[in-house]
C-alpha cells in the first residue's frame, strides 16, 4: 500500500509515496494527467488547499495532509515560489 498510515501525521514522504505508488516509473504524459487529477479546479495549478486532499485523490478513504505536510509538500515542488504547483513543476518533482 503506496498510502501512508492514518494514525502517523506527518508521516508522508512523497519521495516515497512517488516511488510506492510507482508514479516514478510513469512517462511524463502519464504524469501530466495525474497533475490533471490532482489539479481539482482545472486551474493550471495545484494549489495549497488542494494538496491537504493530495491522499484522497488516490483513495477516497486516505486522510487529508497534515499542515505541515502540505506546507512541505508546496515548498519542494514549488520552485518559482508562486505558492502553487505548476504542471512541469509536478513533472520535474515525481521524475526526479
Amino acid at each position: 500500500m503506496c498510502l501512508p498510515s492514518k494514525t502517523a501525521p506527518d508521516s508522508f514522504t512523497y519521495k516515497k509515496f512517488f516511488q510506492l505508488c510507482g508514479l516514478t516509473k510513469k512517462s511524463p504524459q502519464e504524469v501530466k494527467d495525474v497533475f490533471g487529477i490532482l489539479d481539482n479546479d482545472g486551474s493550471g495549478f495545484i494549489e495549497e488547499e488542494e494538496l491537504k486532499f493530495f491522499l484522497q485523490r488516490f483513495s477516497p478513504g486516505a486522510r487529508l495532509l497534515t499542515d505541515k505536510e502540505t506546507k512541505s509538500f508546496l515548498s519542494a515542488a514549488d520552485d518559482d515560489n508562486d505558492g502553487k504547483i505548476g504542471v512541469d513543476e509536478f513533472q520535474a518533482m515525481v521524475l526526479s
